[in-house]
């Protein structure tokens, strides 16, 4: 496991503490093998049997609840699809509260700004530190130490909880207070995504000209076309392959919370009100589980609807 996380921080001699983990998803599974690699035990807890199934596989201790979740620990990651969902393990019966009081609670998901500020104010009360998290990368990405953290929250709280967030990635920015993390994340996830989109665009439109798939990318790898979209995602969608690293359910739901805060702004979003409506068409289709670099699928389905009948 060493050789796999060389950044990490190894334990010497045995694991340093424990971390729960909620959410054991793509994204929570990446983050508990970045977390046994650098010596923490991971207790977790997911309502998904297969999701629970890879955790234990990789190393971790289940809980039954979040309830018995929170007398493992006093440290929790977040790795749920939405913002109530967090908010629901914390507060709701059974939840997080009712089993102690938290050190700390970092939301790893890509939420809601106004909710968790609010949830933030709330933990206050009970003397617990809410530290949004969000990463920017893949699961690939963040099993790989190689996705960004986005953090908001409190410095000091931020600094009391160095030796967990070192094992996640040592690459982050801390850009404010609480719910300027899921700001930060939602604004460079819109980036990513129309870059995303636009590579699967100029990929059906070079395919349509006669030029392949896998040299095209090979183009825009070698001209100023050149982005990480294209160098994650590319050979994906050259070769049709699209076992979900991350899913196009989970950036819909990015890019609805994005329009949300870009309406209550004034703000129009020509490009993403076009991307969101691929995406729905994509889940329409049955596409909504594949890998976000699916879109390209839904590209071409978009002059043949019969393209993958």
């Amino acid at each position: 496991m060493q050789g796999l996380y060389p950044d990490c921080r190894m334990a010497e001699d045995k694991r340093i503490s424990t971390v729960g983990i909620v959410g054991l998803g793509l994204v929570g599974l990446a983050l508990t093998r970045r977390l046994l690699a650098a010596g923490f035990e991971c207790v977790g807890y997911d309502l998904q049997l297969d999701a629970c199934e890879r955790f234990v596989q990789a190393g971790g201790r289940l809980a039954t609840s979040p309830l018995t979740l929170a007398r493992s620990t006093r440290t929790f990651i977040m790795a749920v699809l939405k913002t109530s969902d967090v908010v629901k393990v914390v507060e709701g019966p059974q939840g997080l509260l009712s089993g102690g009081v938290p050190e700390a609670i970092i939301d790893c998901s890509t939420g809601d700004p106004d909710m968790l500020t609010a949830l933030a104010a709330r933990l206050l009360t009970h003397g617990v530190q809410l530290i949004e998290a969000p990463l920017s990368g893949s699961s690939a990405q963040i099993a790989a130490g190689e996705a960004t953290l986005l953090l908001g929250g409190d410095a000091q709280a931020i600094a009391s909880q160095a030796k967990v967030l070192d094992a996640i990635s040592l690459r982050r920015f801390h850009v404010g207070g609480t719910g300027m993390g899921a700001r930060a994340k939602l604004a460079t996830n819109l980036v990513i995504g129309l870059n995303r989109a636009a590579l699967a665009e100029g990929m059906v439109f070079a395919e349509k000209m006669g030029i392949a798939p896998m040299q095209f990318l090979e183009l825009v790898l070698a001209t100023p076309a050149r982005s990480d979209a294209a160098l994650a995602k590319g050979a994906m969608m050259a070769r049709d392959e699209f076992a979900p690293q991350s899913r196009i359910t989970q950036h819909l739901k990015d890019v609805d919370l994005m329009l949300d805060l870009a309406h209550a702004a004034g703000q129009a979003m020509p490009l993403s009100e076009i991307h969101a409506t691929l995406m729905r068409k994509a889940l329409a289709a049955g596409d909504g589980e594949l890998d976000n670099a699916a879109i390209i699928r839904q590209i071409r389905r978009e002059r043949d609807p019969k393209a993958f009948e």
